[in-house]
């Protein structure tokens, strides 16, 4: 009998895999958010989910993702995100007031699911087990990972109102350039 992991990778329909020919790839890293990847990556998406209204949003950086805030209201609805790439603090997607939480990754740590109760909850966690818990349990619950099991989270996108009103994340394993002094 197989897991509801294995079950689910295999009904997940929206996963590339290396299929790219070299005009592809040489486009992609051009182009693309995540423009950091060899031809060797693994890329998924896992489907924006909440309700969608208000304008788009894509949150992304170079190199890995270090640190996550997320704010939310006294009530205990999400209402913002923002995403650290190195030292660098993305925009503020939504709204991030008072009730701020946050999480500062290790060197070697990394997003490998987000949790959630519709947008009301998030949890993020990481490589090592640790989470980012903020809002309130409440609605529809979803899970987001990567199907390639050393793929991290490396953009975020969906759409805001105020608030966050969706949210879909984008995973790939993330090919970290040596400084060359290795023999």
């Amino acid at each position: 009998m197989s897991s509801s992991r294995e079950r689910y990778e295999r009904n997940r329909s929206t996963e590339l895999v290396s299929s790219f020919s070299c005009a592809d790839l040489t486009l992609l890293q051009a182009h693309h958010p995540l423009s950091s990847l060899t031809s060797a990556s693994y890329f998924s998406f896992s489907p924006a989910v909440g309700s969608g209204s208000g304008s788009s949003y894509t949150i992304t950086g170079m190199g890995r993702i270090t640190a996550v805030k997320i704010g939310d209201y006294s009530n205990g609805h999400v209402q913002g995100i923002q995403l650290r790439y190195g030292f660098t603090w993305s925009p503020v997607v939504g709204y991030i007031g008072n009730d701020v939480h946050e999480i500062e990754l290790f060197d070697d740590e990394f997003i490998v699911q987000i949790s959630a109760h519709y947008i009301q909850t998030l949890m993020i966690v990481t490589n090592r087990g640790r989470s980012l818990i903020a809002g309130q349990p409440s609605g529809q619950t979803f899970n987001m990972y990567a199907i390639h099991p050393r793929a991290e989270l490396r953009f975020l996108s969906g759409r805001v109102h105020g608030g966050l009103t969706s949210i879909a994340s984008h995973w790939a394993v993330l090919s970290m350039p040596t400084n060359g002094t290795a023999d």
